[in-house]
């Protein structure tokens, strides 16, 4: 049969994960030309869509994939509507018409840096899912004195209350006594893994930061609470990573931005 299975390519516009569009589709939330759509059902840009009422352009959605790099400040939460009313990292993303941002992973309130956010919600599945390995760099700045013996406990692993874990690799990255600074890189997205980890060892971390994620590195010139657009190749080659073949994009420029008026505080540089 002719067209692409209902959840993909709702998935692939960002709509929601493919669980979480199963689930609507079973709750009989989402219409294929009038009808109830059922599991395993193929569309094609020709049938009309209504995800609870509302209609699903096939066309505008999966005309262009977009991906951004957010530099996520310490204070913001990775969630759109937050209850306590704290900032969220949703609130400096530029506006879209007829999609939605799905983050790539989160980070918690108090990690700053690197955070992509695409239009294409099977991207972002395929580069947090734990098959696909993708390498997470995070810069440490730990309390104390870190031994010989704890940095190999963290690279041998670990046991957490998750499981075991360790970090790929451990770069003494300098500073001394409070502002002493490691770089580790590890391949998982546990919640607060890197954390937990240096704690398990019975370190303390009084400052995390992701500088990278797969291929895509946080530069120095992109200011906390700013974005930027990949390119092209930057756009491609991310996507090849997990072995996806995206629609024809048209290149686009590079693009920079920040939603609020207000001048966003400038990155400090490590120390």
């Amino acid at each position: 049969m002719d067209g692409e299975r209902l959840q993909k390519v709702l998935a692939q516009a960002g709509v929601a994960s493919r669980r979480q569009i199963e689930s609507l589709i079973e709750q009989g939330r989402i219409l294929v030309n009038g009808q109830v759509a059922q599991l395993g059902v193929r569309v094609s840009p020709e049938d009309t869509i209504l995800v609870d009422g509302k209609p699903f352009q096939q066309s505008s959605q999966l005309q262009k994939t977009r991906v951004i790099v957010y530099h996520k400040p310490v204070g913001e939460v990775c969630t759109r509507h937050d209850q306590e009313g704290r900032s969220t990292v949703f609130e400096n993303l530029p506006r879209l018409k007829t999609a939605r941002w799905v983050a790539v992973g989160r980070l918690d309130i108090n990690t700053s840096g690197l955070i992509l956010f695409t239009t294409n919600g099977e991207l972002a599945n395929r580069l947090m899912h734990p098959s696909s390995e993708i390498e997470r760099e995070y810069a440490v700045r730990v309390l104390g004195t870190v031994e010989p013996q704890q940095l190999k406990q963290l690279t041998q692993g670990v046991s957490l209350d998750d499981g075991m874990a360790r970090f790929d690799s451990i770069i003494d990255a300098g500073g001394e006594g409070a502002n002493h600074w490691y770089h580790v890189v590890l391949r998982e997205g546990r919640n607060r893994e890197v954390r937990r980890l240096w704690e398990a060892v019975g370190c303390t971390v009084s400052r995390l930061m992701r500088v990278r994620y797969g291929p895509m590195q946080l530069s120095r010139a992109l200011r906390q609470g700013r974005w930027r657009d990949l390119d092209y190749a930057e756009l491609i080659s991310l996507a090849r990573l997990v072995g996806m073949e995206l629609p024809q994009n048209k290149p686009m420029k590079k693009k920079f931005g920040h939603k609020k008026k207000t001048q966003a505080p400038r990155t400090k540089r490590l120390r």
